[in-house]
């Protein structure tokens, strides 16, 4: 898809190389993203009961542009890539959307971040031809071990093996693409304009999904305008920290490559085994358990490699 021109000072901020230093402060950006996103995952999926799929969506949207917008204080707004951001931020929807039908529907948190585990090898696979970006064996081997985790967890017969992970297995694979998306448009969009027109995409595809009843709450029947007081006390603390997640992506994306940002993408199966046991009793089968210890040690041989790298261009600089 075609990238829109952008200012000659603003592209040759975003078109500039990151140092290893800058590398290492996006990763350490995105880690921290996951984890925020996760702990906004755990809430939604508590309120899951009461509001269903297309109100969470509504939520997540008004509350998390709201504060994107106040911490922009309302400038930076403007997309540059006007219809990249918009096509991202529609599928993006459909992820998000497709994610809370299978949580309302019983799949625990620990088990969708599992499937979700597919996207790192997506992402490698996808920015050679959309970025252009180079990678290394060392680490098309550390992504291709992690995922080689990610089909243990989902041999046939185990717990993970049910419809709605053919469902998430298809959502997984846009989500890998709206993360390069978000790459593409860190060239010439900054943090707030990205994260801002995402989640305000959501109010309007929210609203449109209303009608259905396999989007609303599992008692029947439509959501309630107001939810409960914890109810909306939860739905608040989502949608702030999805605002907040999506600008650390915006940013982190930014600085680091793909193919070192992408075993990253495993984090939130450890966020998702720990807040499922903590707040649901969840447990999840020994296979996941097994391939989670797979996709970590990938992970951390990918910071490895960058702090290997970080380390040689200190080394190779003059003084």
């Amino acid at each position: 898809m075609r990238v829109a021109p952008a200012p000659l000072a603003m592209a040759e901020t975003y078109r500039a190389a990151p140092t290893g230093e800058e590398a290492m402060r996006g990763l350490a950006l995105v880690a921290f993203g996951y984890g925020v996103i996760a702990c906004a995952d755990a809430a939604v999926k508590w309120v899951m009961p009461e509001v269903g799929p297309a109100a969470a969506l509504v939520w997540r949207g008004l509350i998390g542009s709201l504060l994107v917008f106040i911490l922009a204080r309302g400038r930076g707004l403007i997309p540059v890539n006007r219809r990249l951001l918009a096509v991202r931020s529609l599928f993006h929807c459909g992820v998000s959307i497709t994610w809370y039908y299978c949580w309302a529907s019983g799949v625990s948190l620990a088990d969708s971040y599992a499937v979700a585990s597919a996207s790192p090898l997506l992402m490698t696979l996808l920015a050679i031809p959309l970025l252009g970006e180079k990678v290394g064996w060392r680490r098309w081997t550390s992504t291709m071990v992690g995922f080689g985790g990610v089909i243990f967890m989902l041999q046939p017969g185990g717990e993970l093996w049910r419809p709605e992970s053919a469902i998430l297995l298809v959502a997984t694979a846009v989500m890998a693409l709206t993360r390069i998306w978000t790459r593409v448009l860190t060239r010439t969009d900054g943090p707030y304009a990205i994260a801002f027109w995402l989640l305000l995409a959501h109010v309007p595809v929210g609203l449109l999904g209303l009608p259905f009843p396999f989007l609303w709450p599992a008692a029947g029947g439509p959501p309630p305008v107001l939810p409960s007081l914890i109810g909306l006390l939860a739905l608040i603390a989502f949608g702030i920290a999805n605002a907040v997640a999506q600008m650390l992506f915006a940013r982190g994306f930014a600085l680091a490559p793909i193919q070192a940002i992408a075993p990253f993408e495993y984090t939130p199966l450890l966020w998702g085994i720990g807040l499922g046991f903590l707040i649901w009793g969840e447990v999840p089968a020994w296979t996941t358990l097994g391939g989670a210890a797979v996709v970590i040690g990938a992970g951390l041989y990918n910071v490895h490699r960058e702090r290997v790298r970080r380390a040689a261009e200190r080394a190779a600089r003059p003084g």
